[in-house]
């Protein structure tokens, strides 16, 4: 055995072997493996800071949408329908191009009446949805509260 390692070394040396051997090649695989778990591990809290960032871009955009609606709109209830689709004062122009949605992080609502949906203060009010946290949906987005701004947002992950 002793042999065959020191010919094939003769041999690797004078250029007769090209190439790496089978130990070179796995300690290079642990290596790569090693940096993307670190890389993966770095990068795992990320997620919930982009949801959290897109629930208050989201809540901005359509907050603003609703100012400039109740703007033009000065005897018309805002509506997701009047956000969406526009008015006829607008020349029927959307406020915004289609209701945000990013389940399982945030679910927004736009109150009809106070208590509708759960929690609403008030008709025509901007609603978030972040609880249970990571796992809203259909189902259990009961539990809504008054989008006052990006603070609302904090409970995203």
């Amino acid at each position: 055995m002793i042999n065959t390692i020191h010919r094939m070394k003769h041999r690797r040396d004078d250029g007769g072997i090209n190439g790496f051997t089978m130990i070179e090649i796995l300690i290079v695989i642990v290596v790569l493996g090693i940096l993307s778990a670190v890389v993966i591990f770095a990068l795992g809290g990320i997620t919930g800071k982009t949801a959290q960032a897109s629930c208050a871009a989201d809540g901005s955009t359509v907050s603003t949408a609703m100012a400039d609606f109740k703007t033009q709109n000065v005897n018309i209830a805002v509506s997701m329908t009047g956000l969406i689709n526009g008015t006829v004062a607008n020349g029927n122009s959307p406020y915004i191009q289609s209701w945000p949605n990013n389940t399982p992080h945030y679910a927004f609502e736009l109150s009809t009446a106070a208590g509708t949906p759960t929690n609403a203060t008030a008709a025509n009010q901007l609603e978030v949805s972040i609880t249970p946290a990571g796992s809203v949906n259909a189902a259990t987005q009961a539990n809504y509260n008054p989008y006052t701004g990006p603070s609302s947002c904090l409970g995203v992950s």
